[in-house]
């Protein structure tokens, strides 16, 4: 015979509630002993029948039911202190995107006006802060761009040292070596006589040589 299934309701005839109760309490012991048995889990089972009568199963040998409902309420204890932490942690970041949010929208109106957009909603005081900033933001321009300027001018003055130190050295050079030309002896040759019977005679001129020719 096929069991129909039962319906999640309260059983209104006492005898059968009654048999209905024992049954799945002892298969509701059953299964919490076999899953402390099986999965070495610490089980504590608490069951209070309709007329009063107290029903308990712990899965600790050495102790009673008392350890683990006591390491239940230290559990529960730590998640509300735990929970606690999370929620002000949560309002404290709600309160710093708030903020966030605020200084955004506040550089961006700031953004625009400096743009020059939406002047007109400006009161006289804002604009003179606003010319006022503007100065002051000019000013720190104008400065960084001569202390630029300055730089590379600096820059250019010692590269300019240092070509004229190099163009001075190569002039020294160059006066050196035509000094030390001019000193040196240089043969010249004079030929008389016609071409085919020109005899070479030998001079030493002091600062050239040349080929004469006397047909």
């Amino acid at each position: 015979m096929v069991r129909g299934k039962t319906q999640m309701k309260r059983i209104e005839n006492e005898t059968s509630r009654q048999v209905t109760f024992s049954k799945r309490r002892n298969g509701l012991l059953k299964k919490a002993f076999e899953l402390s048995v099986l999965c070495d889990a610490e089980v504590a089972l608490i069951i209070f029948s309709t007329r009063g009568r107290l029903y308990e199963f712990s899965s600790s040998r050495c102790s009673s039911i008392n350890k683990t409902v006591e390491r239940y309420q230290r559990k529960i204890e730590d998640l509300g202190v735990s929970n606690k932490g999370i929620h002000e942690n949560t309002q404290h970041l709600k309160e710093v995107d708030m903020s966030m949010a605020k200084k955004i929208e506040h550089l961006e109106d700031s953004r625009r006006k400096l743009l020059g957009d939406e002047l007109d909603k400006c009161s006289i005081d804002e604009l003179q802060q606003l010319e006022n900033q503007l100065e002051r933001s000019l000013d720190k321009i104008r400065a960084t761009k001569n202390q630029l300027f300055r730089k590379r001018i600096e820059k250019l003055k010692e590269e300019e040292k240092c070509l004229l130190e190099v163009n001075k050295r190569l002039r020294e050079q160059d006066v050196e070596f035509a000094t030390k030309k001019e000193g040196e002896e240089v043969e010249t040759e004079l030929f008389i006589g016609r071409p085919e019977r020109r005899m070479p005679l030998k001079l030493k001129p002091t600062t050239y040589s040349a080929h004469a020719y006397i047909a």
